[in-house]
């Protein structure tokens, strides 16, 4: 019997993949990994000149991605028959040959490996190797402390209807809002109303090629990359001297 071990690939820069997740992939056979179709997808890239000659790769590639509302029947239909077919194929090929499948960021943090993990508990051996994830890379890309003392962080979805954004955004201390994209003029919006675009960083493509920091008050008020996080950095207790 093999297992499937999924390894966190942290945010992007290769160098930042742990020294037992690097060990796994260059020593693996049978790697799956997903992508959008047509793209090379980004957990391929990272691992570029990583694999061995003979491995087989297996892209596993999703049959939606914004083409559909994610929350309609369609949308949940076809990703929920795509990750049952993959699970049973990784299962079948696990009863022979460990399979090493790959994750950005840490697979436990809105990873799509979750969903995988799910469907293959009671059938196969499963293995979780964890990976600094993304908004991680991108707060240290800033060089500002995210979290200083007490402070609550708050990690939003820019999915998320603004209302229930501005919700959030008033409550807590520090901020992270992933999966921003064509969702980013939703996102400022609630940032102004809760007062605090002027305190707003915006993170693109963090750690990896093309990274590119700034003020979100300055930036376009367009779309962003889908690898775009926007932080608002905690300001809590600390201790200094009175003067």
């Amino acid at each position: 019997m093999g297992k499937i071990i999924c390894t966190g690939l942290g945010p992007g820069d290769p160098d930042l993949i742990s020294v037992r997740s690097d060990r796994l992939i260059r020593a693996a056979r049978h790697v799956a990994y997903f992508r959008k179709a047509g793209r090379r997808g980004q957990a391929r890239r990272i691992v570029e000149g990583m694999l061995a000659p003979e491995v087989r790769e297996y892209p596993m590639e999703y049959p939606v991605t914004t083409e559909l509302p994610f929350g309609s029947a369609e949308y949940n239909q076809l990703l929920a028959s795509f990750y049952d077919d993959w699970a049973g194929r990784l299962a079948d090929l696990a009863t022979t040959n460990d399979v090493v499948v790959l994750c950005e960021g840490d697979p436990l943090f809105y990873g799509s490996f979750m969903h995988l993990q799910t469907r293959l508990q009671g059938r196969v051996e499963t293995e979780i190797v964890p990976g600094i994830n993304g908004m991680t890379g991108c707060w240290n890309a800033t060089g500002i402390p995210i979290t200083w003392g007490d402070d609550v962080l708050a990690v939003l979805m820019g999915t998320l209807p603004e209302d229930d954004l501005l919700r959030h955004m008033q409550s807590a201390d520090a901020l992270v809002v992933m999966k921003t994209g064509r969702h980013l003029p939703k996102v400022r919006r609630a940032l102004e109303r809760a007062g605090r675009l002027d305190d707003a960083w915006l993170v693109e493509r963090g750690t990896m090629p093309g990274q590119r920091v700034m003020r979100l008050a300055e930036s376009e008020t367009g779309e962003c990359p889908y690898f775009a996080t926007i932080l608002v950095h905690g300001h809590g207790r600390r201790p200094e001297l009175e003067e």
